[in-house]
C-alpha cells in the first residue's frame, strides 16, 4: 500500500494532558498585521499557504518552524512519512542522509520512490529528494550520500533537530552522543511491520502553555521527576485571566533509557504493570540481539528464535512485568514482523513523530517523554518515561574521558560554546550508570570522526 501525500501532519496519537492544550480554547486567528510579519520574513503568500496550520498553532510557532533546519537519517518508509509531514509544514530545510541505493524492496512501502521514474539503483536520498521538492518548493531539500556513521559531532551542530530512523542501536547511540555534545534535540524511530517506536532525547526542553487561570495558583515546583514549572505569568485577555506557564522537560540518552526500569508509579501498581505492552520487552530483546549478532534475527534459524525468546523473557522479567503478558503469540507475531514495512503503520508513527517535532519547534505543547511504542494489532500507542534511577537527567548526564584519564563533564548547553569539549576522536564516551566500567565505545565500523 502506498502512503498518502495529501495531509501535512496526522493528528497525534498521544495527546498531552488536558491542561496542556487549554491554550486551544479558541481557534487562533492569523495576526491582522500581515505587513509586520512580512518584515520578519514571512510573505503574504506564505501566510495564505500555511493559513490552516497558523490558525492551529499560531504565527510565532510558524515562524520558528519556517526557520528550522532538520536532519533525517535513512530513507525508508518511515522516513518518507516524516519527510512528507515536515516539508508540508514549511520548515526551512530538510537534509536527508542515506548511503544505500534503491532496490526493488524499497518500492513496496515508499511512496517517494518509483520504479517508473527510474529510481532503481539510484542513491536512496537522491531519489527521494525529487518528489519531496515537488511537495513544497519553498523547502530546501538537501541530499547527503555519505554514511552517517562517519560524521563527527560538528556535522550536527547547524541542525535544529536530528532524526535517525531504522538504524541499529549502536548507530542510534553514537548519533545521540554526538547530538548531546552539540546540544541538539534527537529522535530515534523504527518500524517492524505492525510494530514501531519513537525515542526522544531533547536534553532539556522548555515549552510554554497558555490556559485559563484556575482557582489555585500554579506554583514554581516539580510536577514530576522529569518536569518542572519554571515560570508563571498571568495576563488579562478578552475579560479573562490567562495563565502563561513555562515548563521544562529533562531527558536521558538512548543508552541509559534502553536499560532503565519503568517509573516507580508503574512498579508499585500491579494493574499498571499488567497494562504495559509486551512490545517493550520484545524491542529491548531485538536491540540486544542486534548488538550481539550485528544483524536481525532470521526466522529460518532456530538458534536465532531461541536466543530472541530468551532475551525477551529476560527483559520482561527485568522490567518486573507479569509472565502472563508475554505470550507465545506475541513473540511469534513480533518475530514474523521484524524487518518488514507496512505503509499504514509507518504513516501513523511518522505522523506522530513529525507532529512532535513541530511541537518542539513551536515550544507550545508537551513533547514525547521519552519512549513511545506502537502496536498495530491493538492500535495503541503507549508512552513510557524510561530513565535511570538515581541519575541526573538533562544536560550533564554524560562524562567523557580522554585516554590520558582527564574527565570532561559535558554540559550540553554551553560546552561547545566554551570550547571545553576536546577532539571527539580522542574521547571515549562513558556513561554515569553502574560505575566507571560502564563505557559506550564505538565499534570498529562506528566512527566518531570529523
Amino acid at each position: 500500500m502506498q502512503g498518502s501525500m495529501t495531509e501535512a501532519a496526522l493528528p497525534p496519537l498521544v495527546q498531552p494532558p488536558a491542561e496542556e492544550v487549554q491554550q486551544a480554547h479558541a481557534i487562533q486567528q492569523p495576526d491582522a498585521n500581515v505587513e509586520a510579519h512580512q518584515a520578519s520574513g514571512i510573505s503574504a503568500d506564505e501566510i495564505a499557504l500555511y493559513d490552516r496550520q497558523i490558525r492551529l498553532w499560531g504565527m510565532q510557532a510558524q515562524e520558528k518552524i519556517r526557520s528550522a533546519n532538520v536532519l533525517l537519517v535513512t530513507v525508508k518508509a518511515l522516513a518518507n512519512e516524516i519527510a512528507k509531514n515536515l516539508v508540508l509544514a514549511g520548515i526551512n530545510s530538510l537534509t536527508i542522509v542515506d548511503h544505500e541505493v534503491v532496490t526493488a524492496v524499497d518500492f513496496g512501502a515508499q511512496f517517494l520512490l518509483s520504479e517508473d521514474e527510474g529510481h532503481l539503483g539510484m542513491n536512496r536520498a537522491e531519489a527521494a529528494s525529487v518528489n519531496l521538492r515537488k511537495l513544497n518548493p519553498r523547502v530546501d531539500v538537501i541530499v547527503d550520500k555519505e554514511d552517517i556513521r562517519t560524521r563527527g559531532p560538528n556535522y550536527f551542530q547547524n541542525f535544529s533537530v536530528v532524526i535517525a530512523t531504522d538504524l541499529d542501536p549502536d548507530a542510534f547511540n553514537i548519533i545521540n552522543l554526538a547530538t548531546r555534545i552539540v546540544n541538539k534535540p534527537f529522535y530515534a524511530a523504527g518500524s517492524h511491520g505492525f510494530y514501531g517506536y519513537i525515542f526522544a532525547d531533547l536534553i532539556e526542553h522548555v515549552f510554554v502553555i497558555q490556559r485559563d487561570e484556575g482557582n489555585v495558583a500554579t506554583k514554581l515546583q516539580p510536577e514530576s521527576r522529569t518536569r518542572d514549572v519554571i515560570d508563571v505569568q498571568v495576563k488579562k485577555e478578552g475579560g479573562k485571566s490567562i495563565e502563561r506557564v513555562t515548563k521544562r522537560e529533562r531527558y536521558s540518552t538512548w543508552t541509559l533509557s534502553d536499560v532503565a526500569p519503568l517509573p516507580e508509579e508503574y512498579r508499585k501498581s500491579p494493574r499498571r504493570l499488567r497494562a504495559v505492552t509486551p512490545v517493550l520487552s520484545c524491542l529491548r530483546a531485538l536491540f540486544e540481539f542486534q548488538q550481539e549478532k550485528g544483524r536481525l534475527p532470521a526466522l529460518n534459524r532456530r538458534e536465532d528464535l531461541e536466543r530472541f525468546t530468551t532475551l525477551a523473557t529476560e527483559r520482561h522479567h527485568k522490567l518486573g512485568l507479569p509472565v502472563s503478558t508475554l505470550k507465545s503469540e506475541v513473540l511469534r507475531s513480533f518475530l514474523q514482523n521484524i524487518g518488514s514495512e507496512l505503509a499504514p503503520v509507518t504513516a501513523i508513527i511518522g505522523g506522530q513523530l513529525a507532529q512532535d517535532v513541530i511541537n518542539v519547534l513551536g515550544a507550545s505543547q508537551a513533547p514525547i517523554q521519552n519512549t513511545l511504542i506502537f502496536d498495530g494489532n491493538t492500535m495503541e500507542a503507549n508512552m513510557y518515561p524510561l530513565h535511570p534511577e538515581d541519575d541526573q537527567l538533562g544536560s550533564g548526564q554524560l562524562v567523557f574521558s580522554s585516554p590520558a584519564g582527564v574527565q570532561f563533564a559535558v554540559d550540553s548547553s554551553n560546552a561547545m560554546a566554551a570550547g571545553v569539549v576536546p577532539d571527539p576522536s580522542l574521547m571515549i564516551p562513558q556513561v554515569n550508570m553502574a560505575g566507571p566500567d560502564m563505557a559506550v565505545v564505538p565499534g570498529p565500523d562506528m566512527s566518531l570522526g570529523q
